[in-house]
């Protein structure tokens, strides 16, 4: 049996995972690192490098091959996401809204003719889409939405306002998002909402952006915005499965969300462990090199030892992920990944000092974006709940 798992390599499974690493490190360097500075500065989505995703295949890299994807498993989706956050976790999030929020959501949920008329759009970069669930009142608490869809005739009427929806704008002129998913109330079951799914397109009578957050603390390189539903009229053809599905869909598409995003901490997480060992040994104090000090070796061998800590327990999830339902272990890496990753960018720019507080050094940004994994996609506390409820119900998972 050793013999088996001689050349297994847990984060490169396949020689396919390994190339397309490979490709994403390359593209990083070669196009991603040189503008990620500038846009987060500027607070603005570069729409022109999105774009080039398309024809390396990421926008879909989940999505059925006869829809323009890549048929790609969540392993892969976890080394795309893992690779961008290294260089720009800003634009790596606007990255994953469209290609795991809606593309991903897309592939799993929608009828086959709705998939040959929307995804290949997305997946070559033509369209830029999004999913809209949070509202200004409500997040994490979906039953308590607002935003209603009543049947009428041949379309449904959607009203009500969705918040903090990435790439829900393109531009600075606040050109909408050309596909959003929206979750709205279609009706009451079992004294509960009944929340169903529908594909909006730019375009749309009804359908606009409200305003662009700005002055957000990070993850700056990807626009954030409010989305407005007035009387807006959508074609029942636009209905994703049936009326009240939308928790199935949420169910099927939060795992390898949340899993996702767990990734972008390890990229987060990883580029400041090397930026911190770099600076510890090339910096002198007191004649000596910043690792000679205990403080510092503290700082920087805790944050090796969380950091492959968790990106085991990252690749191993995404190696079952398409084998069982894994709401367990999707909530459990969020949990541990993105808390391991704000730590390690907060040691890096202790061990850095002073440059470690500005921008040449690029642990600021870092800290800066890894603090939105902990609220964004599920808050800590949530996943905190979840784990802790399905382990009541299944304790068989301890063993």
């Amino acid at each position: 049996m050793a013999d088996s798992f001689k050349n297994y390599d847990l984060f490169n499974p396949t020689e396919e995972h390994k190339m397309l690493r490979e490709m994403v490190r390359d593209f990083c360097k070669t196009e991603v690192e040189p503008q990620a500075e500038h846009y987060d500065q500027a607070e603005e989505f570069n729409l022109e490098l999105f774009k080039k995703l398309g024809p390396l295949g990421l926008l879909g890299i989940t999505s059925p091959d006869d829809c323009g994807g890549s048929n790609m498993d969540a392993i892969a989706a976890v080394i795309a996401h893992e690779e961008l956050s290294m260089s720009d976790p800003g634009f790596a999030l606007a990255y994953l809204a469209h290609a795991m929020l809606c593309v991903n959501n897309l592939a799993e949920n929608a009828s086959p003719e709705q998939k040959k008329n929307i995804l290949p759009k997305l997946c070559s970069g033509e369209w830029v889409g999004c999913m809209a669930m949070s509202e200004p009142h409500v997040g994490t608490d979906v039953m308590g939405m607002k935003t209603t869809a009543k049947l009428s005739g041949d379309h449904y009427i959607l009203n009500g306002r969705k918040m903090w929806i990435t790439n829900g704008t393109i531009d600075e002129n606040k050109t909408p998002a050309d596909c959003v998913l929206v979750y709205a109330i279609t009706g009451e079951a079992n004294n509960r909402p009944e929340i169903s799914t529908f594909i909006v397109e730019k375009g749309t009578p009804g359908y606009s952006v409200g305003q662009k957050i700005k002055g957000k603390t990070g993850m700056r390189a990807s626009n954030t915005a409010e989305l407005v539903f007035e009387n807006c009229k959508v074609p029942v053809a636009n209905l994703v499965g049936k009326e009240g599905d939308s928790m199935l869909h949420m169910m099927k598409n939060l795992e390898i969300e949340r899993l996702t995003l767990a990734a972008m901490s390890l990229g987060m997480a990883k580029r400041s462990l090397q930026i911190m060992v770099r600076y510890a040994k090339e910096r002198e104090a007191f004649g000596k090199p910043l690792s000679h000090f205990g403080q510092i070796q503290k700082y920087i061998s805790e944050s090796y030892a969380e950091f492959q800590a968790s990106r085991t327990y990252v690749y191993e999830t995404a190696r079952r992920m398409d084998q069982f339902n894994h709401r367990l272990d999707s909530d459990g890496v969020k949990l541990v990944a993105a808390t391991m990753a704000k730590n390690v960018a907060d040691r890096a720019m202790q061990v850095l000092g002073g440059y470690g507080y500005v921008s040449e050094y690029i642990v600021e940004r870092l800290w800066r974006d890894a603090k939105l994994i902990e609220i964004g996609g599920g808050t800590i506390e949530a996943h905190q709940k979840n784990i802790t409820k399905d382990l009541y119900k299944h304790i068989e998972h301890i063993n």
